[in-house]
């Protein structure tokens, strides 16, 4: 069996395609990360994979033939931070390595299926894989464009021209579990569930935007489902391009803080409760913007997937209030 490739391999999108593969009986699998952060062990500890390999010699092995023949490589790893400050340290991670990555897997025969970010459009009110619509808001979003650019520029504008599959994932708000080792960056969900599980109430930022409390929108798109159109470009070489990928339905913050009080509530063998009722009791509580967040933060984001469905990929992406709730199921039987 050929070999995959999976950077970020400890990672929270990384892991959990891992699994899909290793559900598909797939595990001839090398994974690539930097356990500097050595808690991230806990990710790859119940996956079947061949090998592991530190990210600071895997590369340049890899652009050498090291590893023989690879299928794919399935590009996870990056800085994903957004509030990164460090320019330097974002390119060189998200671009400059991408760059060289790229390289060796055209000339190599293999594939690259790599994330990309909905941090792309930043400011835009449009979600659409256009350069018109691509307005990113801090360098993390940057780093993420200019890989994208530079494989228009390499390959076509919808990278019709590569030699071997290329495919980017234009990732909007992901949520699910394998997320625990992010920090800040974690899922809203996932802050949520353990700010109830210590303080019995959820915050969310008040007024802001044009937007009423809570009801700022995003696309918030269970990592299953993410793993789910990952493999299906993987059984679709042909299919070739940059794609958003998220539910293709904004909802607020506010439909993320219902599902994630009722379903602990559903865990206690209490009723659901309405917003109203939910504000009202104390359990959801709004907090002024912050203001190092002004004039950085995406109010609304809705994933267009018409590149997505035209290129023959119909899958069904899970909803707030069942995909939160799914989680949140799995976050109260797994959390330590």
């Amino acid at each position: 069996m050929n070999k995959i490739v999976v950077t970020g391999a400890a990672g929270f999108i990384g892991s959990n395609l891992i699994q899909g593969l290793n559900a598909r009986g797939i595990d001839n699998i090398i994974a690539v990360d930097d356990l500097s952060v050595g808690d991230k062990f806990r990710n790859l500890a119940d996956l079947r994979i061949a090998d592991y390999v530190d990210m600071d010699d895997f590369y340049a092995l890899f652009e050498a033939g090291h590893y023989g023949n690879v299928e794919a490589v399935f590009h996870e790893g990056a800085c994903s931070d957004t509030m990164e400050q460090d320019g330097k340290y974002m390119m060189d991670n998200n671009y400059t390595l991408s760059c060289e990555l790229f390289q060796a897997c055209m000339s190599q025969g293999t594939r690259l299926l790599y994330a990309s970010s909905a941090a792309t459009y930043g400011g835009s009110s449009t979600f659409q894989e256009e350069p018109a619509c691509e307005k990113p808001l801090n360098v993390y979003g940057y780093s993420k464009l200019l890989f994208d650019q530079k494989m228009r520029r390499e390959l076509g504008n919808r990278f019709e021209n590569a030699p071997h599959q290329v495919v980017g994932f234009r990732y909007f708000n992901v949520y699910g579990p394998r997320e625990q080792h992010k920090g800040r960056m974690a899922s809203v969900a996932y802050h949520q569930f353990h700010q109830f599980m210590a303080e019995d109430q959820v915050k969310l930022f008040g007024e802001y935007g044009g937007y009423a409390h809570g009801q700022q929108l995003r696309d918030f798109v269970h990592v299953d489902d993410v793993v789910d159109v990952n493999l299906w470009f993987f059984d679709h070489p042909t299919q070739n391009g940059v794609f958003n990928l998220g539910s293709g339905q904004a909802q607020p913050f506010n439909d993320v803080a219902m599902a994630v009080v009722n379903a602990l509530r559903n865990e206690e063998g209490k009723p659901a409760l309405d917003l109203t009722q939910l504000v009202e009791s104390g359990a959801i509580k709004y907090i002024p913007f912050p203001e190092d967040l002004r004039g950085k933060y995406q109010c609304y984001t809705q994933a267009d997937l018409s590149a997505l469905r035209a290129a023959g990929c119909h899958h069904e992406f899970a909803n707030v209030q069942n995909g939160v709730a799914r989680y949140i199921q799995w976050l109260a039987r797994h959390s330590d």
